[in-house]
């Protein structure tokens, strides 16, 4: 089975955080594309090895990721 998910990386520090918010799913690395792959990792162990159940009780549906404009004073 193949999943379609969304992986949001994000420089902290010296190194990135990769987050897939579907499942709540996280990892890192000390690149972009390091930690896009140790994401990968985590979630194909995770979906491996979790039940049918606890995969359907996590995973989030629709995930819109967008820019918005905040005004301050």
């Amino acid at each position: 089975m193949k999943y379609n998910l969304t992986a949001i990386i994000e420089k902290e520090g010296d190194g990135y955080v990769s987050l897939c918010p579907e499942l709540d799913i996280a990892s890192q690395g000390d690149t972009v594309e390091d930690a896009r792959k140790n994401l990968v990792e985590a979630l194909e162990l995770f979906l491996e090895t979790a039940s049918e159940e606890e995969v359907g009780l996590r995973l989030h549906g629709d995930v819109f990721v967008t820019r918005v404009e905040v005004a301050v004073g």
